[in-house]
């Protein structure tokens, strides 16, 4: 039984891992007992305040916005500080902090202000990235980045927890509780990461050289970063799939809770049920067709994921109510974003960790992020506008958003194509020579 198991790259790859790598994916289950109890409500738990769709996309704007500033300055602070103790730190001030904020809210400013430290976790994002990346065998990157979103969809087995509370102590104080777990699972979370990591190669030899520079000459540095970006045209293409990708997600982690809630008409204390659907069914697909990617080949994927998100999206804005034929479609187009979402989130991953150079992961990170925050910022203003109109329309965005996807995917492999030929009739006729 044990040679069958470790016959599977996956399983393979997860008994296989090792330092830092293994640190960061197995504390990664912790955001099933702590946050994701929390998100499939928090939509929803803004409207009980009496916000309207348009500050509900406003607090999503200054989110991304936070997230904006944070993404710029990450790279420099990250070497500053090092991969590890930035990693703690800002855990702390991005989910810790806020989730106290969260619980005692009694308003729109409770949550803008939540969302401005919310914001600080592009920091994180970056740090822990390259904690997580920077020792590990390259061959291995897409099975881990499998494994870090296996890991997060596993919080879908505690969804019932989150149903059983709304149910009896009704939305608002159960969601209290709930951020108040978060809280403390979180700070727990952050502490056995910082214990049982150590600071990467590359980032002690980062933070020993970013120790004789000043903040203003470490931001000069980003010149160098941004020209090996615009110099790499799969850097760019990587880019270009991560701002696609994150406003996708945005759009749908903000406004799936409303259409499914307010214009559908799910029941509150069945909303954490099909999330906890999702993510089974995307932990079913990694087993089943994921793990099967190889990461030399990533062009037909891509189409898959993006043409399996659209499929959902379309299918989500045809229901209109609740009865049979409803929630049929509905299963129907959660499995089908399913699909798409793991597999766009793992090879979004993939190939900014294939592309980028390694020696200027933390510098080139940084500015990819504040890219990718740059073009979302306004879209969660855009999405509440749009939801004001019709609770359709944010969808209908992202089938927009994913149709730019397809076409960037077709344009970048196609040029990739005439290149490697290029290349060959190059070599081709060097031997003739």
């Amino acid at each position: 039984m044990k040679n069958f198991l470790l016959k599977h790259h996956l399983l393979r790859t997860l008994v296989e891992l090792r330092g830092n790598p293994r640190a960061c994916v197995y504390t990664e289950p912790m955001w099933g007992l702590s946050m994701n109890l929390c998100l499939p409500y928090a939509t929803v738990y803004m409207l009980t305040f009496g916000m309207s769709d348009i500050q509900v996309g406003i607090v999503t704007s200054i989110y991304m916005f936070s997230q904006m500033v944070f993404a710029f300055l990450s790279g420099i602070i990250i070497d500053k500080m090092g991969r590890r103790l930035s990693t703690m730190v800002f855990d702390f001030l991005a989910w810790s902090l806020p989730c106290l904020i969260w619980a005692s809210s009694q308003g729109f400013w409770f949550f803008a202000v939540a969302a401005l430290l919310n914001g600080t976790m592009k920091i994180t994002t970056v740090s822990w990235d390259c904690l997580l990346v920077e020792d590990a065998p390259r061959d291995k990157i897409t099975h881990i980045y499998s494994w870090v979103i296996i890991c997060g969809n596993l919080s879908a087995l505690f969804a019932p927890i989150s149903s059983i509370l709304v149910a009896r102590l009704t939305l608002t104080p159960a969601i209290r509780i709930l951020y108040i777990n978060a809280f403390i699972i979180m700070t727990v979370k952050l502490l056995i990461l910082y214990k049982f990591s150590t600071e990467t190669a590359i980032g002690k030899v980062r933070r020993e050289a970013a120790r004789k520079k000043s903040w203003g000459e470490m931001l000069s540095g980003y010149r160098g970063a941004a020209r090996m970006i615009l110099a790499s045209q799969g850097t760019i293409f990587a880019i270009i799939i991560s701002v696609l990708v994150e406003i996708v997600a945005m759009i749908g982690m903000t406004f799936w809770q409303i259409i499914a809630s307010r214009r559908i008409g799910v029941p509150d204390t069945l909303l954490p049920i099909f999330p906890m659907v999702r993510s089974m069914l995307a932990i079913l697909l990694f087993f089943t067709i994921i793990s099967r990617i190889k990461q030399s080949n990533l062009k037909w994927p891509l189409y898959g994921g993006f043409f399996s998100a659209i499929i959902s999206c379309v299918l989500l804005i045809t229901i209109s109510n609740t009865g049979v034929w409803g929630y049929v479609i509905l299963s129907v187009s959660i499995l089908f974003e399913a699909l798409g979402s793991a597999v766009l989130s793992t090879l979004r991953e993939s190939l900014v960790a294939i592309h980028v150079n390694p020696e200027e992961r933390s510098g080139i990170m940084a500015l990819l992020q504040t890219v990718v925050m740059l073009v979302s910022v306004p879209f969660g203003y855009i999405g509440g506008l749009l939801s004001d109109i019709s609770r359709a329309l944010p969808f209908v965005l992202s089938i927009s958003l994913l149709l730019l996807g397809v076409l960037a995917t077709a344009v970048f492999y196609r040029n990739q194509n005439q290149r490697m030929e290029q290349f060959t009739i190059m070599f081709t006729d060097s031997d003739k020579d």
